[in-house]
């Protein structure tokens, strides 16, 4: 039995990442905040695909939420074969407009969460031989985007580094940078996305796909899409400001706060 277990499952990549795994056979251990969105998708997958679907409640902004995550990777009775680390979310504002708090609690979620549960998993994965982790980040890791563009840096340069660390021991990790995904992400954040060019615009279902190829192949990072490769390669020739203009515009126009839609 190979088990999967996605952070941020109820929504977006991550309940792609659900769907898609289901449908190769996975057993799946589905994490987010929202215990009924939960149980409604795992009963879904498991009528659809026939594969157990487990759910663990929890708020990885919160000490008991990564600690219940952590103890679920440490089951050795029913170990986790592949861990995505997919929970994540924007702020409403610019630097200096977010309070320090919330931006911490960004950092709990993109950074301590990652940290910790890419080391729970990874440490019986090494035991076993064998696993994978994928890390979300975004393309925005390779630009000027203040704390969010910054977190998913760390975690791109962390997945890097620990890859290097585990390389010869059968764990592959990944970093996963895709650009704007039709998800629930922009509304969640109150930001109105009008000014993102419609090509930009990827397909969570296919940026799945290309993630788990990635994975399969070895990559370390994977930028799924050819548009994106592009761009981050044409962005090597532009000056930092003009870089960093752009970057900080594009898709950051904020509307109303998103209010009280059900949380991942």
């Amino acid at each position: 039995m190979t088990t999967a277990l996605i952070t941020g499952a109820t929504a977006g990549i991550g309940a792609a990442f659900a769907r898609r795994l289901a449908g190769r056979g996975y057993h799946l251990v589905l994490a987010a905040r929202n215990t009924d969105r939960l149980w409604r998708e795992a009963t879904e997958l498991h009528d659809r695909h026939g594969v157990e679907a487990d759910v663990v409640t929890a708020d990885l902004a919160t000490e008991a939420g990564i600690a219940a995550v952590e103890d679920r990777l440490n089951s050795r009775e029913h170990p986790v074969d592949l861990l995505v680390n997919n929970a994540g979310f924007g702020n409403k504002g610019r630097y200096l407009e977010v309070s320090v708090a919330d931006e911490l609690t960004m950092l709990k979620v993109h950074c301590e969460a990652v940290l910790r549960l890419t080391s729970a998993a990874t440490a019986s994965m090494c035991e076993r031989g064998r696993g994978g982790v994928i890390n979300v980040a975004s393309v925005a890791a390779f630009f000027p985007r203040g704390t969010y563009g910054a977190s998913k840096a760390w975690v791109t340069q962390f997945t890097q580094g620990a890859a290097k660390d585990l390389a010869g021991q059968g764990v592959r990790l990944m970093a996963l940078c895709p650009g704007f995904v039709r998800t629930e992400f922009h509304d969640r954040a109150g930001m109105d996305s009008a000014d993102i060019p419609r090509w930009m615009w990827l397909d969570a279902d296919q940026v799945v796909e290309t993630a788990l190829r990635d994975l399969a192949r070895g990559k370390v990072v994977s930028v799924p899409d050819p548009r994106y490769k592009a761009l981050l390669g044409a962005s090597r020739l532009i000056p930092r400001g003009v870089l960093a203009k752009a970057s900080s515009t594009t898709g950051r126009k904020y509307g109303p706060k998103w209010g009280d839609s059900p949380p991942p």
